[in-house]
């Protein structure tokens, strides 16, 4: 241990490496963040609509989450890969298309539950594609901008946190969904449940939100724009190997969700 010696000659002791502590802090700080970005863009891919694309990326998406830390999050998105690696993919495709039927309170444009009335639908997209167009990213015709494999990439990639917040401003109806999924058995629960893990606990007002949608119902065909495009492609955050070895590149844009959806 070293010691310093104060103005009146006492002896103060200090840590190790006490002046490197805002540095190992950063440090830190660095690679939770990565970690996140990592897992928000292996669950965009393994949300998007199972086509040949999508089984091009998994063996890397596999890899980048198996160097993960190991945890609940690795262990959700590992046994995901697994399944997708196992099951054929007109099965994979046939499960994908029954899984998000809206019509079952599951689907995974989250503008869906934020609001009964449908009327207000067209502001939530409008407000979603103007934080792209604020990041520098212009969006697409014929992709909607609230779907999770789209929002889930843009966090990884975005600047700052604004993709964390448009999450967290959907904190509900990503409950709402991993409910829905864990009650239909389905093993995109798990993708869900990872991406939650990644977000802040629940506050009381989240809470109440999940449960309003339900004693609503479903909302009824939405009434608004037409569906926006998906952000162009962003840089990967962080540059280890786990990002290297990801190689996911754009978000395999799922098809939509009864007629799939094209990819990139």
């Amino acid at each position: 241990m070293s010691t310093t010696t104060d103005k009146t000659g006492t002896g103060t002791a200090t840590a190790p490496g006490r002046e490197g502590a805002d540095w190992l802090g950063a440090d830190r700080s660095a690679r939770r963040v990565h970690r996140r970005a990592v897992t928000h863009q292996a669950a965009s891919v393994l949300l998007g609509y199972p086509d040949q694309a999508f089984f091009e990326r998994l063996p890397l998406v596999a890899r980048a989450v198996a160097e993960l830390p190991r945890g609940t999050v690795r262990e959700a998105l590992q046994e995901f890969c697994d399944h997708a690696c196992r099951t054929p993919e007109p099965e994979l495709c046939a499960h994908y298309v029954d899984v998000f039927d809206p019509r079952r309170h599951r689907t995974l444009h989250m503008t869906y539950y934020t609001d009964g009335d449908t009327r207000r639908h067209g502001r939530p997209l409008a407000e979603i594609k103007a934080v792209y167009r604020e990041a520098g990213r212009e969006v697409l015709p014929g992709e909607p901008p609230d779907h999770l494999a789209v929002l889930l990439e843009f966090a990884a990639r975005g600047p700052g946190t604004r993709g964390e917040e448009l999450l967290l401003r959907f904190r509900p109806g990503l409950d709402l969904l991993a409910r829905a999924l864990a009650e239909y058995g389905t093993p995109y629960a798990r993708v869900v449940d990872a991406v939650r893990l990644t977000l802040p606990p629940q506050r009381a007002a989240d809470r109440e939100a999940v449960d309003r949608p339900i004693v609503q119902g479903p909302p009824v065909k939405d009434v608004g724009p037409e569906p926006y495009g998906v952000c162009d492609p962003l840089p990967m955050a962080g540059t280890d190997s786990a990002a290297e070895g990801c190689g996911c590149g754009p978000v395999p844009r799922p098809r939509a969700e009864d007629a799939g959806r094209e990819t990139r």
